[in-house]
Parts: structure tokens; sequence; C-alpha cells
């Protein structure tokens, strides 16, 4: 089964999102990881690797907003285990629609290659007309 991890500089924007995703996408595992340790506006790489160690899914999608986030996570991607990094993807897709689309998507079952190509395709979708 897919999860998702969302790394945001915002505890409420990670979280938002992730209540978001969770209405549509039902059981799919989403772990919101939002701001530092103290709840400050940032990102925290030890956090963000803790809950990507946590998590129980077999394959993991990172989404990420911006800046730090990208590289914080890159950085944690580097220190995991050969196992657990092959199976987790950093998403290059708008964070809310992206998550969305790739959390719906792996609520119908589908593979990690399938919530990637999701993600992606949230990029291209126009929201008028």
């Amino acid at each position: 089964m897919v999860g998702m991890v969302l790394v945001s500089h915002s505890p409420e924007i990670a979280a938002g999102t992730a209540d978001l995703v969770r209405q549509m996408a039902g059981d799919v595992e989403i772990i919101p990881v939002g701001g530092t340790a103290g709840g400050d506006l940032g990102t925290d790489p030890e956090r963000i690797q803790r809950s990507i160690e946590a998590a129980n899914a077999s394959d993991l999608l990172v989404f990420v907003d911006i800046g730090s986030a990208v590289m914080s996570t890159e950085a944690v991607l580097e220190m995991l285990d050969d196992a657990r990094r092959e199976k987790t993807h950093l998403v290059d897709a708008p964070f809310v629609e992206g998550a969305f689309a790739a959390g719906v998507m792996a609520s119908t079952g589908a593979t990690a290659s399938e919530c990637l190509e999701a993600a992606a395709e949230a990029r291209t979708e126009p929201k008028l007309g």
C-alpha cells in the first residue's frame, strides 16, 4: 500500500492538507510533518526522518512545499537505509493538488508509480474552465 508524508514549513498547512486528503482517500496512511519541533515555521529533518521510518506503508510518497523542505527531505532520504530509500519517493508536484490526486489514487490500491503519475498530472490540471 502507498502512504504519504506531507512536509511543510507550516504545521497548519501540513495538517490541513492531510485532513483534506483523508476526506477523499479514507484509509491511506498520511503523516503530516509541519514546522519545527517547537511549532515554529520551518522544517525539521529529524522529524521528517522519524515520520518516514515510522510509516507502515510499503511505498511512501513525500510531498514538500518550498525551499528548505526540499533540501531537508533530500538530506533525510540520503540517511535512510537502502530498503526504505528504494520505497520512498520525493514527489515533484504541487503540494495540495498533488497530494490530493495521489491520495485518491492510492485509495484505489494503485501502485506508487500510478500515484506519482496522478500527482504529476495535478501540475497541469487547469483550475478554471
